[in-house]
């Protein structure tokens, strides 16, 4: 039997408008992802939540940086899942450098739901980590992430297609 877990990706102020970065459909994405996770928490599937904090050694940053409204990720994110554990990372790979892996050693997941922001970035380089390797099965949730436009999105997600599982939210969780 599969243990999954359903990581949610950059899912912070600064992606929204009004944010430092906005990017493309986040009203239709934060809606998506509200139903992962209420379909995650459903069956039983735990939520991961992943923070990007931009390293303050490297100097200020573009966004994301530490003590700043635009760093917090979405209430409407944390209200759905307030008990999931938050990892923060400083790279695109949410296991790079992070407490990911033994996160998820610790819930016993042997595969990956992914969601979240910038699509060919952080959630790319999440689902292709040499760690997602170990995993039975990574699947990208397509309808509940985004960027910075519809077309790289897609290209993206063709993209991912030929190395992990890509799908909907009804598809993956329903």
């Amino acid at each position: 039997m599969s243990h999954p877990a359903l990581i949610v990706i950059d899912l912070q102020n600064d992606y929204f408008p009004g944010g430092a970065f906005a990017l493309a459909n986040t009203e239709a994405t934060l809606d998506q992802v509200e139903a992962a996770i209420a379909a995650a928490r459903a069956k039983g599937v735990p939520v991961v939540h992943v923070q990007h904090v931009a390293d303050p050694a490297a100097g200020l940053s573009p966004f994301f940086n530490a003590d700043t409204p635009g760093v917090q990720i979405h209430p409407r994110v944390l209200a759905a899942a307030p008990e999931a554990p938050v990892v923060v990372k400083h790279f695109a790979d949410s296991f790079e450098r992070t407490t990911l892996k033994a996160t998820l050693d610790k819930l016993g997941v042997d595969e990956l739901i992914v969601c979240g922001m910038m699509t060919q970035n952080c959630v790319t380089h999440t689902a292709i980590s040499k760690q997602a390797e170990g995993y039975a099965q990574v699947t990208v949730l397509g309808d509940a992430s985004t960027t910075v436009s519809e077309m790289l999105h897609a290209i993206a997600l063709h993209a991912l297609s030929t190395r992990v599982r890509v799908a909907t939210v009804a598809e993956a969780l329903g």
